[in-house]
């Protein structure tokens, strides 16, 4: 019965973010894919178009696209690698950061809260197991990748 609960909890938890995100991401006057990328942009940038590509499981046409949008309206900058001068890394502009972490304070003083209930050894454990949530997320998706 609990791991059914953790399960359905996910399932849940997946579709709550995912409405947060959309409802985020259309006040802001973003796609909700180029939500994702600007997130994974900030959060491991500057990273390079194909490795955001793959990191984010698109085709690499579609990642110029998105990456085309979020110059043109301010959200990140390409720029040239210092140690490859014919590489390009995007990175996210610190100043519109603010306005994303705006729409989300909500959630983020929720979640604050929430992890004030817990000590830091239950915290851990509970990081432990979204982390290995996250990487059985990974690991589903690769192979579903890999039969096409």
């Amino acid at each position: 019965m609990v791991r059914r609960d953790v399960t359905e909890s996910l399932r849940e938890l997946g579709i709550q973010l995912a409405q947060l995100n959309r409802r985020v991401s259309g006040r802001l006057g973003l796609r909700d894919v180029d939500m994702d990328c600007l997130d994974l942009i900030s959060r491991l940038g500057p990273i390079g178009p194909g490795a955001l590509a793959r990191t984010a499981g698109l085709h690499p046409a579609t990642v110029t696209g998105i990456l085309d949008r979020l110059e043109r309206d301010g959200w990140i900058v390409r720029e040239r690698a210092p140690e490859d001068r014919r590489a390009v890394l995007v990175r996210a502009l610190a100043q519109r950061g603010g306005e994303v972490f705006q729409q989300f304070a909500g959630m983020n003083g929720a979640v604050r809260q929430i992890c004030s209930d817990y000590d830091a050894e239950e915290l851990r454990v509970i990081a432990e197991f979204l982390e290995r949530v996250a990487d059985a997320g990974r690991s589903a998706t690769a192979a579903l990748e890999e039969e096409n």
